[in-house]
């Protein structure tokens, strides 16, 4: 998918109805779905929508249109080594979820993962903040603010420090996570299976 352009004379909110429009995430973004899927290869793994997950998510969408990294599995990546970087506060889902998209991403694009997570040391996220404030603010007032396009700099030695104990942590929780998706793979099969099928039946209704 084509990563789009947030104009900065948008408002946040106006910018993340654009955004649910393009990744077709529906009016809501999904948050009122009760269940939603991590992709096992091609293979949609169904997982609660936790009451933990929906609060972290609301931000982690903002995040999204602000630093312009995409919807995409690298992309999921980048911006979960960029919100560790500039930090989720005490969304432990955040944490949780972040750490898992470290370790994928520094097996997968450990350059991009790597330049994600020291752009995040550079900036500050939203995590915390009041929310629905958050949606009235301008696209480029808070790209500022956030120092999200702050010109690129030499790690410091914390930054190391950080990256590679967040890359100790995102082994655990990667490995951890991999095994349990493992588990519940089946349930992702038949899930695919039951769409499928109701798929072809609204067709052969449709016909």
């Amino acid at each position: 998918m084509a990563l789009v352009h947030y104009d900065e004379g948008l408002t946040m909110r106006e910018a993340r109805a654009l955004y649910f429009e393009v990744n077709r995430f529906g009016a809501d973004g999904g948050y009122g779905d009760a269940w939603v899927d991590f992709k096992l290869g091609p293979l949609p793994v169904p997982f609660p929508n936790t009451r933990a997950r929906m609060r972290a998510v609301r931000y982690h969408d903002l995040h999204h249109v602000l630093t312009g990294y995409d919807t995409n599995a690298i992309g999921e990546f980048e911006i979960s080594a960029w919100e560790l970087g500039a930090g989720c506060k005490g969304f432990v889902a955040a944490w949780q979820l972040n750490l898992g998209g470290l370790f994928a991403g520094l097996l997968s694009a450990p350059r991009r993962t790597v330049r994600a997570f020291f752009r995040g040391r550079r900036s500050e996220s939203l995590y915390g903040r009041p929310f629905e404030v958050l949606l009235d603010r301008k696209v480029g007032e808070l790209r500022r603010e956030m120092g999200v396009d702050a010109p690129p700099s030499s790690p410091t030695a914390i930054d190391v420090l950080w990256l590679a104990l967040a890359s100790l942590a995102g082994i655990v929780v990667g490995v951890l996570g991999f095994a349990t998706a493992l588990v519940v793979a089946p349930i992702g099969i038949v899930n695919l299976a039951l769409r499928r099928h109701r798929a072809r039946s609204a067709a052969e209704a449709r016909a």
